[in-house]
């Protein structure tokens, strides 16, 4: 069994990695190899097969209805949601989880689309500034529609409120 899933493909159970153990010998040539519990391994490859296949599909709807990936959504977000609808190029890497280099060719493309300009920084003329266009703003309202739709249909509607607290909860230990 292969251990690189797609994000389509299910991780290995953990009863599939015991043999796969068996068949290869000591995984990792530890003699001391920690595994985990059944619960242990059946949570966290849950969350990773649940967090990848939601994505996935989130993201499909995303470029189908809109032409944009995850990360032109959350940059176009991010900047919506801004003061003034306008970020430094360094602020607005966190929220997208790009690198430098990675978000300076999302923006040049959104730029490309008239979705984003970018302009010196008022306060510090080696800074630069990305904005939301109007056509931009245009489009993260509409994808926003799509998206929430499917992170309605594909998460929160699977919980009651209760859980739901909960797993907010929970998920907010691992941001934190």
């Amino acid at each position: 069994m292969a251990l690189t899933p797609s994000p389509t493909t299910p991780l290995p159970l953990p009863a599939d990695l015991g043999s796969l153990e068996e068949a290869e010998g000591s995984v990792c040539g530890a003699s001391d190899w920690q595994r985990l519990s059944d619960h242990e391994s059946g949570a966290w490859h849950g969350f990773l097969q649940a967090h990848a296949e939601i994505q996935v599909e989130l993201e499909h709807e995303l470029q189908t209805a809109h032409g944009l990936s995850f990360s032109d959504y959350f940059a176009l977000l991010a900047l919506e949601k801004a003061d003034g609808g306008s970020l430094r190029m360094h602020d607005l890497a966190k929220p997208v989880r790009l690198t430098r280099s990675g978000l300076t060719r999302l923006v040049e493309r959104l730029e490309r689309l008239g979705l984003v300009e970018r302009r010196p920084c008022p306060d510090d003329a080696r800074g630069t500034e990305a904005s939301l266009t109007e056509d931009g703003r245009a489009l993260v309202h509409a994808a926003s529609a799509t998206h929430l739709a499917g992170v309605r249909r594909r998460f929160l509607t699977l919980f009651s409120q209760d859980e739901l607290r909960v797993l907010a909860e929970q998920f907010g230990r691992l941001a934190a």
